[in-house]
């Protein structure tokens, strides 16, 4: 059987070298919005492993829409060098570079995780000094520890969409290959779709047609911005606590696809303080790559499947049986970047080593034929595991 994990895939005019894709992670290291020396490491270290397509975390077009004060920025020219030192570097491995685009909405302005995540009650602005303003669909906070934000006009939401495009042409002036807009996890647009954040009354509000307008409003002014050759993803929630289902997800995913976008990354959650996790829905290997299944089949779509895929036979398994056309792996390639290199060998992919530099494959390819006095080296025995 041939490995469709090792398999190139062919994306517009993009060729990514196999289909494991680092997942978007924030690294909450920017300072105002600026890549440190920190990210380019980091995407670096990522990309040396042998991933085929590596996506740098969720960056905002606006400051408003940051999560934390240290996430991101691409509102601005000055924020394009860096971002193309470590696109540049990605690219430099081998991988193709990729960058997702994100707006918190009612969500943003919060501490960083190992430091509660918490709501801010305040915060200076990213930019210019201003005060940092929340802004969503409605005048609904997300829980009663958040403060409420304030609606957004009609004015506004203009002004925003074309942020997204000036975002996009910063992307290209960066290098990227690849573009992901996220509207998933109770981010602005996920609000936007939910009557449960949603209860505007123009033409951004009430009907599904109307709540989906600001998403797809946004891929349009996007795709204008962004070469045909190169494509396009979008993360969802493929369900959420507010009721939002796969085949909701499914009919969104149809009408995106009708605008451009050519891969769904299927997550899910985030609407609300309690958790999709249930008793009934546990978290375990691969608990999410039902609703990738889901929407593929429903919608026709390529679909990228995402939680808990920790073992390349596990990732192999969900494309061979139609589940999936790409795999990310999250905190999993933060416990091993030389994930695909492993994987590889564990699958019996012919020479795994050449897909790291030589630095490294040289002496793991000669630590792996060592004779350990009879007993099998660290690394046959993990293969043996397998």
């Amino acid at each position: 059987m041939q490995s469709l994990l090792f398999t190139p895939m062919d994306l517009r005019g993009v060729r990514i070298r196999n289909r494991i894709v680092v997942a978007p992670m924030l690294t909450y290291s920017a300072k105002n919005g600026y890549t440190q020396d920190l990210h380019t490491l980091h995407y670096g270290k990522l990309a040396y492993g042998g991933a085929g397509l590596i996506l740098v975390e969720s960056t905002k077009a606006d400051p408003r829409g940051a999560s934390t004060p240290t996430d991101l920025g691409i509102w601005k020219d000055e924020f394009i060098p860096g971002l193309a030192k470590i696109a540049s570097t990605i690219k430099s491995y081998g991988a193709t570079a990729g960058i997702q685009l994100g707006h918190s909405g009612r969500k943003a302005r919060r501490s960083v995780p190992w430091e509660g995540r918490a709501p801010l009650a305040s915060h200076p602005g990213l930019d210019h000094g201003e005060e940092w303003e929340l802004v969503a669909p409605s005048e609904i906070a997300h829980s009663n520890e958040f403060a409420a934000p304030r609606a957004l006009s009609i004015a506004d939401i203009e002004d925003l969409i074309e942020g997204y495009g000036a975002a996009v042409e910063r992307v290209k002036k960066a290098g990227f290959d690849v573009l992901e807009i996220h509207a998933a996890h109770g981010y602005l647009i996920h609000q936007f779709l939910s009557p449960a954040s949603n209860q505007r009354t123009d033409k951004y509000g009430g009907s599904l047609e109307n709540r989906m307008r600001f998403g797809l409003d946004i891929m349009d002014r996007v795709r204008q911005s962004w070469p045909d050759d190169k494509p396009l993803f979008v993360r969802i929630s493929a369900v959420d606590e507010a009721g939002w289902t796969v085949e909701d997800s499914a009919g969104f995913a149809r009408v995106l696809k009708a605008h451009g976008v050519d891969v769904v990354d299927c997550s899910s959650g985030g609407m609300s303080g309690i958790s999709i996790v249930t008793s009934g829905n546990p978290v375990s290997y691969g608990y999410q790559v039902p609703y990738a299944e889901g929407v593929r089949k429903l919608a026709n779509v390529k679909t990228m499947a995402v939680g808990l895929i920790i073992h390349g036979d596990q990732a192999e398994e969900i494309l061979q049986s139609g589940k999936a056309d790409l795999v990310a792996i999250g905190r999993e390639m933060l416990h091993n970047p030389n994930w695909p290199m492993d994987a590889a060998a564990k699958l019996g992919i012919d020479d795994p080593f050449s897909m790291v530099p030589s630095l490294y494959s040289f002496y793991l390819q000669k630590r792996a034929q060592t004779d350990f006095g009879g007993r099998p080296s660290t690394w046959q025995a993990g293969i043996e595991a397998e």
